[in-house]
């Protein structure tokens, strides 16, 4: 993914995608899309969650 999405901006998107999943009325096509997009923001914020654990556990060692 070429952008580089905030976590609140990716959580937000992610939400949308998967209220308009969940409302139905859209074609396959159209459903498929949503569902990568949907697997595309999943991993931006996984990859912020990954870091912020890492950070945090950096800083713990470091103050031990």
């Amino acid at each position: 993914m070429a952008e580089r999405l905030s976590y609140e901006d990716a959580r937000a998107q992610l939400v949308e995608v998967v209220q308009r999943l969940e409302a139905g009325g859209t074609t396959l096509e159209e459903a498929l899309a949503l569902w990568e997009r949907g697997e595309q923001l999943a991993t931006v914020c996984q990859e912020w969650l990954d870091g912020a654990r890492a950070r945090l556990e950096s800083a713990r060692s470091s103050a031990e």
